[in-house]
């Protein structure tokens, strides 16, 4: 595993299923169709963690941590990413599988990161997730193409919360 790029913007049970108001009904639909949308052209798997306040430090060590518990390192061609977001704390990391990791180059990551901050700058939280998670799912359709006799969505599109 390996991570991509992160950025700080200024145990299962730990997890929610209930947005903790973070986002309407509205923005957690269109982020959740943003991530099935990504991952109907690739066997590439894309997840959306979202809490409060990152607990650690550095918030690239909190995703490689959730990557792990979120079973992220099972996809069969290492090909999982996991967005992490601690709004309170305004820290965002994204973090990446060994797989895609050998395929995409760090500028790509650098540069939507940047584009995601642009954004949230603006308020624009929804969007922002929308169109990173949307340029992840290209990045990984040309590196990992879907093949509809094989490929499985291996991991759930939803929202993950933390608490």
């Amino acid at each position: 595993m390996r991570l991509f790029y992160s950025s700080n913007l200024n145990m299962l049970n730990i997890f929610k299923k209930k947005d903790p108001g973070f986002f309407s009904p509205d923005d957690q639909q269109l982020i959740v169709d943003a991530i099935k949308r990504a991952e109907s052209e690739t066997s590439g798997e894309i997840r959306l963690f979202v809490e409060s306040r990152c607990g650690y430090v550095n918030a690239l060590d909190r995703a490689k941590e959730l990557f792990e518990k979120l079973h992220m390192y099972e996809t069969e061609a290492k090909n999982g990413v996991l967005v992490y977001l601690a709004m309170k704390d305004r820290q965002l990391a994204v973090f990446g599988d060994e797989g895609i990791d050998q395929k995409v180059g760090a500028a790509f990551w650098q540069q939507e990161v940047q584009r995601i901050v642009k954004q949230f700058g603006q308020q624009s939280y929804a969007l922002g997730i929308q169109d990173m998670v949307l340029a992840i799912g290209d990045a990984l359709k040309a590196a990992f193409p879907y093949n509809k006799k094989s490929d499985l969505n291996e991991l759930p599109d939803d929202i993950v919360y933390g608490k």
